[in-house]
Formats: structure tokens, sequence, C-alpha cells
């Protein structure tokens, strides 16, 4: 951890409070520039995400369902996970996709990069489209993982962002982004 002075904020102390390895808290004391003091300011610590917004030959989306226990609640998302240790951000998009959904190949960039919340995580979110990508493989889950492939239309998609049936917030942002910048292009 760097205790330098950033923007005038320095670090006077850290701690860590819990580590696991999906959830790491620590607590660190904070000087603001004007120097009071915030002496609980709890930071979590993650490894960074991609997700993926993949995009058949055909021009369908492949879209999960899922169970998120934080809001207790099954919907719909898009391919994500945790970029490994040693793991570039592209490699980890790719395996997560093929892993969660048996769905590789196509082209591939990376569309853009967001903090998923930039007052108490570490970590930021690298989002990718894959245009082109077919059906290689079966699943290949994780023990705890269950998760539904569902191949959906352009106006599928659009209809489940547009009446909140997708809520998971890093997931939303790619999405948007995309179907902005598809309706400006046609519009240009």
């Amino acid at each position: 951890m760097d205790n330098g002075n950033k923007d005038g904020y320095t670090v006077l102390s850290s701690k860590y409070l819990f580590r696991r390895p999906w959830l790491t808290v620590r607590e660190d004391s904070l000087r603001l520039p004007d120097g009071r003091i915030n002496p609980e300011y709890y930071i979590l610590e993650y490894p960074d995400w991609v997700n993926i917004i993949a995009i058949t030959k055909e021009g369908d989306f492949v879209m999960e369902r899922q169970y998120r226990h934080g809001i207790r609640a099954t919907f719909y998302e898009i391919p994500a996970g945790v970029i490994e240790k040693g793991e570039s951000p592209l490699d980890a998009a790719k395996r997560e996709l093929l892993e969660e959904t048996g769905f590789g190949g196509g082209r591939w960039e990376e569309f853009m990069v967001s903090s998923p919340n930039s007052s108490t995580c570490t970590n930021m979110c690298h989002s990718f489209i894959a245009r082109g990508v077919e059906k290689i493989s079966g699943q290949s889950l994780d023990s705890t993982e269950d998760i539904s492939v569902h191949i959906l239309s352009r106006d599928e998609v659009f209809r489940l962002i547009s009446n909140g049936e997708i809520k998971q917030a890093m997931m939303l942002a790619p999405l948007w982004k995309y179907f902005a910048e598809t309706v400006t292009n046609r519009e240009q």
C-alpha cells in the first residue's frame, strides 16, 4: 500500500481486519487536505474483474441468468468473473466466457474500464466486446456456480435493461454504452 500524499490525502495508518480469498477488509486512518482526520476509512480489496458483451455470428447476445444472494434474486447478466493472478484482462475475459457459457472465438476488443465503487473498493472492471462468438464447448462451472445460458436478440436485451431486469451496475454500464454508441453510429 502507498502511504504517500495523494491530492492532499495522506494515509496515516492501515491495518487489515479480515482476509479471505474473495474479501479483504482494510481500515485506514486518513488525513484530509484541510488537516481533519478520518480515523476509520474502510477499504474492500478485490482483484480486478472482467465482463463480456458477447455477440454471436448471427447478431444475438450470449446472456446468463444466475441467483445473486446479496439481493436474493435471479437476474439476467453478461458473462463475468475475476482476473486470476498473472492473467491479462483479455485472457481472463476469454476464459470466463468459455467456462460460463461454452462460447468462444470471435473478434475481441476492450470496450471500457470502470471502477465498481471508487470510494471503498480497490479494483477495476474491464469490459470487453466479443463479436462473432460461437458455441465451441459445454459449460465448465465452478462447484458453487449455477448459471443458465440464454441467447437473446438485441431487442430482447434492450428491453431487459430498459425494464430494470438487469440489476448489476458493472454490467449495465457497458451495455448502456454499447446501445448508446450503436444508436449514435446508426444515426450518423
